[in-house]
């Protein structure tokens, strides 16, 4: 589909030659360029407050993937009459409070009726393109750290069957919520190779994207993959999302003995994460480092996996 819409020549589009580009990002000079993102969902909870601010945080996040700096943002909405306008409020109030935390400023937005809820934001913000952070660059021997724990996909479709309470979900929760700003700022600061965030593709598409980006390996360590709890009993369950199934489908193929994978290895690498973590690759002797820095900052820092020089764009699970 993609391929038949017309492609941009324009010199300044720097997203055109990233693969996989978690935003677009057009230069204004040589230090400044607008990096932008657009992204929004149907409820993952019930309270509308922490919806807007999980749908924020997750719009907000592809920005400092990239290691930008958000400062603009539009409401997307999409409503319907009988949820009342309290509620809506409530969606927008969440979302403001996300967007004040990182910084930037709503503009504006738009609305429309729809038979069932939606809400996202459409961010913009700033990146210097000397030191802007991609799906390239990636180098063997790289060590793979993720900022937060995996399962969000899981646990919200328990959480949708009734199996499970927005209690349960407490920490899963907060984890959507947090904004992944002070983790793009250490990243930055420290300097590493490359990075994407994990969301509705998984860790597994996600991770196979850098590594046809950046043309390497990635080696994931299975038993080392950090998960919110109650996961893995909810995914014993069989509560497993739609998302998951069309990841598998779509990134197996590229996966080195798939066919020996265990089924909760392979239920979190498919998971579609909302607002999930960074996915950074560092240099192994800066590796500890940035770990402690983001720990002292109280981000998660889980080291999964390394980089291999090849075969190049594919995916290995030890």
């Amino acid at each position: 589909m993609l391929r038949q819409l017309p492609q941009s020549a324009d010199p300044n589009l720097l997203s055109a030659a990233i693969p996989f580009a978690d935003a677009g990002v057009y230069r204004i000079s040589d230090e400044l360029a607008l990096v932008q993102s657009v992204d929004f969902f149907t409820p993952v909870v019930d309270d509308p407050f922490v919806y807007g601010q999980i749908a924020a945080a997750n719009a907000l996040s592809d920005i400092y993937a990239m290691g930008g700096r958000p400062i603009t943002a539009l409401n997307l909405i999409g409503f319907p009459k009988c949820l009342g306008v309290d509620m809506l409020t409530a969606v927008l109030q969440g979302g403001a409070d996300k967007v004040v935390e990182a910084g930037a400023v709503i503009v504006g937005g738009h609305s429309v009726e729809d038979e069932e809820p939606k809400y996202g934001l459409a961010v913009t913000g700033l990146v210097d393109p000397r030191r802007m952070v991609t799906t390239v660059g990636a180098r063997p021997g790289d060590q793979l750290l993720l900022t937060k724990p995996l399962g969000t996909g899981i646990l919200t479709t328990a959480l949708k069957g009734e199996v499970l309470t927005e209690t349960d979900l407490e920490a899963a929760i907060t984890g959507m919520a947090t904004l992944n700003r002070r983790a793009a700022e250490i990243m930055l600061e420290i300097g590493v190779h490359a990075c994407t965030d994990i969301t509705g593709f998984g860790l597994l598409g996600h991770a196979l994207e850098l590594a046809e980006a950046s043309e390497v390996c990635v080696t994931l360590y299975g038993p080392s993959l950090p998960t919110y709890p109650r996961t893995t009993e909810m995914a014993a369950l069989g509560l497993i999302p739609g998302g998951s199934h069309r990841n598998r489908d779509h990134y197996l193929p590229r996966v080195l003995d798939a066919g020996h994978l265990p089924s909760p290895v392979l239920d979190l690498l498919a998971d579609p994460q909302t607002s999930g973590g960074l996915f950074i690759s560092v240099a192994a002797e800066k590796a500890a480092v940035l770990r402690d820095r983001l720990l002292a900052s109280g981000c998660g820092a889980y080291v999964v996996g390394e980089i291999a020089a090849g075969p190049a764009g594919r995916l290995r699970v030890s």
